[in-house]
């Protein structure tokens, strides 16, 4: 079937819907994202050194990427409450320059549950607020941080078994 096809969050009229999963199994569901904030090297020291005034810019983005994971389904409109497992976070420095010469932290964060959905959903609001809180401490030294290539790297578990982003395909394995 080609996802195309599937819309599952329209009706057969074509109205905005929740899916009804009740009837699905539980199993076990992981998925992981990453994501990337550009930014001056300046900066970057500052957020190595401790010298950004809000304090400890990354223990904060953790913290701040745990809790939109657990608040996803308040944010998305049509995701469900999951009992989440787990949700891990890692940052990284990236200190290869861009074209304008900004360097940069990437985050990966990896969320799973035991549930009848999957995480994607979870594991990129997670990502995703990671950068925006690391822009947010930093941003009345660097206004110009630019997130880049937020998505979606894996996901595991369900129906359609695990799905990993590869380099310039996609490929899937049924469970």
């Amino acid at each position: 079937m080609n996802e195309s096809d599937d819309l599952s969050h329209f009706s057969a009229a074509g109205r905005a819907r929740m899916v009804d999963v009740s009837a699905k199994a539980e199993s076990r569901r992981a998925a992981v994202a990453t994501g990337l904030l550009r930014m001056r090297p300046a900066t970057l020291e500052r957020i190595r050194a401790g010298e950004i005034a809000k304090g400890n810019v990354l223990a904060v983005a953790d913290v701040a990427a745990v809790m939109a994971a657990k608040q996803t389904a308040q944010m998305i409109p049509m995701c469900h409450h999951l009992p989440l497992a787990g949700v891990e976070v890692e940052f990284e420095e990236i200190l290869a320059s861009d074209a304008e010469g900004r360097v940069g932290i990437a985050v990966r964060t990896t969320v799973c549950c035991l549930g009848p959905t999957g995480v994607e959903m979870e594991a990129l609001c997670a990502a995703a607020a990671a950068l925006l809180t690391v822009y947010d401490m930093c941003k009345a030294i660097d206004r110009g941080m630019r997130i880049e290539n937020l998505q979606l790297e894996e996901k595991s578990g369900g129906r359609t078994g695990l799905w990993r982003r590869a380099a310039d395909a996609v490929r899937e394995t049924p469970p």
